[in-house]
């Protein structure tokens, strides 16, 4: 699988009953810990502060990984995504993958 570094910003849409944004989120959560299972999500991290997530995700390709990975979290529809395809740097001092 290929990797690539995902920055997601939720903007939940006004008006938004707070009990979906509640059930929306519990359920995200469970579905993250399922991608990371499958090998699709392999870091993640929130700045402090912010309503938007930094990771690092695997999938075969960019269309995978919107449509099939990032396309199957709950809040997705609430999201907007910047995808950078990442290659190993001859430099790394720690490469994982």
């Amino acid at each position: 699988m290929k990797e690539f570094l995902v920055e997601l910003t939720t903007v939940v849409p006004g008006g938004t009953d707070p009990a979906e944004v509640d059930r929306r989120r519990a359920a995200e959560a469970v579905r993250a810990k399922e991608l990371a299972a499958q090998g699709h999500l392999f870091r993640l991290w929130r700045p402090i502060g912010e309503l938007r997530s930094i990771g690092v995700w695997l999938a075969d390709d960019e269309t995978e990984l919107r449509d099939e990975v990032l396309g199957s979290l709950p809040l997705w529809p609430w999201m907007t995504a910047v995808v950078t395809h990442l290659q190993s740097h001859p430099n790394d001092p720690d490469p994982v993958l």
